[in-house]
């Protein structure tokens, strides 16, 4: 499945929405991606699972990328 995880790029910083960031990261549950992101010091404010036409609409974005972690 792939995820797209809204995040602050610091623990430290309050949510802001002009601030948050997006990645997409391929993983079998919400946990296993809370674990490949745990050695980066990110606030993450949402995950959410893509469905096929989510997923097919965010490729159409010029900075779509699926990390692998």
């Amino acid at each position: 499945m792939i995820f797209k995880v809204l995040y602050q790029e610091s623990a430290y910083q309050v949510p802001v929405r002009e601030r948050t960031k997006s990645l997409y990261i391929e993983a079998e549950s919400k946990e296993e991606v809370r674990k490949k992101l745990s050695d980066r010091n990110y606030n993450i404010e949402f995950i959410q699972v893509l469905d096929e036409a989510h997923l097919e609409y965010e490729k159409q974005s010029e900075t779509f990328t699926t990390e692998s972690v």
